[in-house]
């Protein structure tokens, strides 16, 4: 139903940059018609210090002014003939360029329960002479991957299972001996959701 002298947004063109409001967007319309280019360029200064009052928080930030008028060619579509006091060629360009498309990581693991940041550790690991240094990362190591496990399986690890793939994955430098090795304390749940460390209620 189109009631005359109601105006809805549905009915009108989309703004080109909202944050300013369909009144600044009309004095744009409006400069653009200014015969008179001293009367223009009056207008459009007058444009941009309306804009300005408008964000004050952003008043001290670096090249604000320099946005504004930005702002004010691209919301005329390039189109305003006034004198800029910036270069606004910049702003053409990233308008005119498609933004690069972004490279997603896409690195290959064995298993994706340990993660790709576990690998690169096995990697160093694989690096490391014998000594203090590599035996503490190997302790590290080996309860996180317990602690990925028990996450992965609900719940269920196997400290065999542990020292089986770290032997594996670090090419055979690296093997727990489980008569010695000593995991930290993990809590595991059983199939209904409780905790099995947790003594019964009586």
């Amino acid at each position: 139903m189109n009631l005359e002298g109601l105006d809805y947004n549905t009915q009108r063109n989309k703004l080109i940059l909202p944050e300013y409001g369909r009144i600044v967007q009309n004095m744009v319309n409006y400069v653009m018609t200014i015969k008179d280019r001293k009367e223009r360029q009056k207008c459009a200064e007058t444009i941009i210090a309306i804009m300005d009052r408008m964000y004050p928080e952003s008043q001290d930030t670096e090249d604000h002014q320099h946005k504004l008028w930005d702002h004010l060619t691209l919301m005329s579509g390039f189109k305003l003939d006034v004198d800029y006091p910036y270069d606004i060629q910049e702003a053409k360009d990233m308008v005119s360029s498609k933004p690069k498309s972004l490279q997603y990581p896409m690195k290959k693991i064995p298993v994706r329960h340990y993660g790709s940041l576990m690998f690169e550790t096995f990697q160093k690991l694989k690096e490391m002479e014998p000594g203090p240094e590599r035996d503490e990362l190997t302790r590290i190591v080996a309860n996180q991957m317990k602690h990925d496990l028990v996450q992965w399986s609900h719940g269920l690890s196997d400290d065999e299972k542990v020292a089986s793939d770290l032997a594996e994955y670090t090419d055979g430098k690296i093997k727990l001996d489980l008569t010695k090795f000593e995991f930290d304390h993990i809590p595991t749940k059983t199939s209904s959701g409780t905790n099995t460390n947790k003594k019964k209620k009586r």
